[in-house]
């Protein structure tokens, strides 16, 4: 930790170069055959508008997407034909999350001060959500975005309730997740060799004892894992042009 907080403060005097780790690698098996990732969204396929979330951000100094091996040449065409410059590498993925976000940080620039991980099905992450996070994972070292949960939650055993749980601390937690480089190498390196399936790069960090920072998230950084996913995407994609959102 104190590690970490000196190599921050060395960093303090020139804005931190950022790289961005796009996992594209996910089988889509709740999306009934669709390939979610290359689904049309708009006018774009999704993970096009994933890219140009961090494309157009200007914290971000170089994009690694991580995919499937059966999608590598076309995502790697895609990347060319969008003229997606950021992209420096497109890297074959694990069968785990975890195996293939460690793939895309063995690309990453070795002088990159900070890495981000993003999921490949969150198209619609507001320029806001990726500068503030950014900020404050340079100051603290680790965050994520989130929003407070709303409904109210019940825990369960076979189908019956068993108690109603506190909402107040509760929270949604989005990507991007942003940490100091060395950090989120360490982290995930161990969470593989310990055999962990994550669900998150937080909780690769939340295992080595370091606190991570929540900033705001957006309802509009919806995770694409459903057919009815890409429908609320239109509906969100259709308010920004009418100026709603």
């Amino acid at each position: 930790m104190l590690e970490v907080l000196r190599k921050l403060a060395k960093k303090k005097a020139h804005p931190p170069i950022c790289s961005a780790v796009i996992v594209a690698a996910g089988s889509a098996r709740r999306m009934e055959g669709i390939d979610k990732v290359l689904a049309p969204l708009g006018e774009l396929p999704v993970l096009v508008h994933t890219i140009y979330s961090f494309q157009d951000c200007p914290r971000f100094d170089e994009i690694v997407v991580v995919t499937r091996e059966d999608l590598l040449v076309e995502v790697s065409r895609i990347c060319k034909d969008f003229q997606l410059d950021k992209v420096s590498k497109v890297v074959v993925g694990g069968r785990e999350r975890t195996d293939s976000v460690l793939a895309g940080l063995r690309e990453v620039r070795p002088d990159a001060d900070l890495i981000a991980i993003h999921d490949g099905a969150r198209p619609l992450a507001p320029q806001q959500v990726l500068e503030e996070v950014v900020e404050r994972a340079a100051e603290t070292g680790a965050a994520a975005p989130a929003i407070p949960v709303t409904d109210t939650v019940k825990r369960a055993r076979e189908g019956l309730i068993e108690e109603t749980v506190d909402r107040s601390e509760l929270w949604t937690v989005q990507t991007p997740q942003v940490f100091e480089a060395g950090l989120i190498r360490a982290a995930v390196e161990k969470a593989a060799v310990d055999g962990e399936s994550l669900t998150d790069e937080c909780g690769a960090v939340e295992r080595l004892g370091m606190k991570v920072s929540l900033t705001t998230g957006s309802k509009e950084n919806i995770k694409i894992t459903t057919p009815f996913d890409l429908i609320l995407g239109e509906a969100i994609l259709e308010a920004r042009v009418r100026g709603e959102l």
